[in-house]
């Protein structure tokens, strides 16, 4: 252990270095040609700052082996680390317990759980363990190198979801369901292919004509939703139940995933990501429904009929993971200017940052919980949250990476 007023001294000289004119500014994403522009419209929330300081120095001193690699790979500037730096930090993320931990859990056959979706232990559904698809996206999370033998084992398993393979074993956990009520497979295969090609759409895989082609299906359905009077009702009444209309097809957190990885299809779509991204920013409906799936219902946990955040009038959300989710999907597909809770909760989560960029709530006495486990995948990285910094890095990383992806002028302390 350092002696405090050397580590602070460390410190110092090492911001002093790190200076905005020193080094040269990211080149973060940018809005499309007239498309998704912040816009005064009725409702939009634009009151966020365009400038964002990182505290790189911090988040490499206190992140783990996941938020030290991600933070040299995807926050620095060109030429901040050298090679060296950044192949060390890459070792102690294949060396760390968090990814050993969902690497040893993964059979020869490429699946994990004996299940693709699952995002917790369920008796009901006979899912044992967390998912294929969850395991494999929460992997890439970690940082662990798409080049590595879990990812080559499970993109055998997501492409042959994507095909028109029939065999009865690929339909995982709902086999017993499709062969007591048949009509339940296509419902079954729709949302397989959704969240596979999320998967791969986030795995790197945005230009193989495998996924472009689930995704211009994808996008297709979505699309005929939006334009169509069901999604302005897309309820029905059976018996005593609210259930989703059985024409619609809105999007769900697989089909925004994806869209949001895949920029090229963005641009080729940008109409449709247009009225996507101006439903997503209408709130959420509040009543509780369910999906007919052939003779029985099934309670949604992936669908997404407007904004799921739930925030008091500050605007301070109450599940912080799902909301973090949510607002990088929609700054990676440029809607976030139109959605005004999402708009919000970013800016109350940013008010919360110290001078130097780094997430200080008052009173913070434990780690954020993730209360939606859609968010399983992406919270937390930091799996010790013991000490306060500790609690802190995982939010701070996520709106740091929120603010580049948003284009946002970065000072880097």
């Amino acid at each position: 252990m350092r002696p405090a007023s050397r580590r602070e001294g460390s410190r110092s000289a090492r911001r002093r270095a790190l200076t905005p004119a020193a080094l040269p500014s990211p080149v973060g994403p940018t809005y499309l040609p007239g498309r998704l522009r912040p816009d005064p419209s009725p409702g939009a929330f634009l009151d966020l700052p365009n400038h964002h300081r990182i505290p790189l120095t911090w988040l490499l001193e206190i992140g783990g082996p996941t938020i030290r690699y991600r933070t040299l790979t995807e926050l620095a500037p060109p030429g901040y680390a050298p090679p060296e730096t950044i192949g060390a930090a890459l070792t102690a993320v294949l060396e760390s317990k968090a990814a050993l931990g969902v690497v040893k859990k993964q059979k020869d056959s490429g699946v994990w759980g004996g299940n693709l979706l699952g995002l917790a232990t369920s008796a009901a559904q006979g899912i044992k363990d967390t998912g294929t698809i969850p395991q494999y996206r929460r992997l890439l999370q970690l940082g662990w190198p798409h080049s590595g033998r879990p990812f080559k084992l499970g993109d055998r398993v997501l492409f042959r979801l994507l095909s028109r393979d029939e065999d009865p074993a690929l339909l995982f956990e709902f086999q017993k369901v499709v062969k007591s009520d048949p009509e339940a497979e296509l419902w079954a295969r729709d949302i397989m292919r959704e969240a596979a090609s999320a998967a791969l759409a986030e795995a790197g895989y945005g230009e193989d004509p495998r996924l472009r082609g689930s995704g211009h299906k994808i996008a297709n359905a979505v699309s005929q939703f939006l334009r169509s009077p069901v999604a302005e009702k897309p309820f029905v009444k059976s018996g005593s139940q609210l259930v989703l209309h059985p024409e619609a097809h809105p999007p769900s957190w697989y089909s925004v995933a994806m869209l949001a990885a895949m920029p090229n299809l963005q641009r080729e779509r940008a109409g449709f990501t247009e009225r996507l991204g101006h439903y997503l920013a209408q709130p959420a409906p509040k009543k509780a429904f369910a999906i007919q799936v052939g003779k029985r219902t099934v309670k949604p946990q992936h669908l997404l009929l407007g904004d799921p955040i739930e925030a008091d009038a500050k605007g301070q959300p109450t599940d912080i993971p799902l909301a973090l989710h949510y607002i990088e999907l929609m700054a990676r597909m440029g809607a976030l200017p139109w959605a005004p809770v999402a708009s919000k909760v970013l800016g109350r989560l940013l008010k919360d940052c110290d001078e130097v960029g780094i997430w200080r709530p008052k009173n913070l006495r434990s780690q954020p919980k993730a209360i939606n486990k859609i968010t399983h995948h992406y919270y937390p990285l930091q799996a010790d949250a013991k000490t306060t910094e500790g609690r802190e890095v995982d939010v701070t990383f996520r709106l740091a990476l929120i603010a580049r992806q948003l284009g946002w002028s970065l000072d880097y302390i």
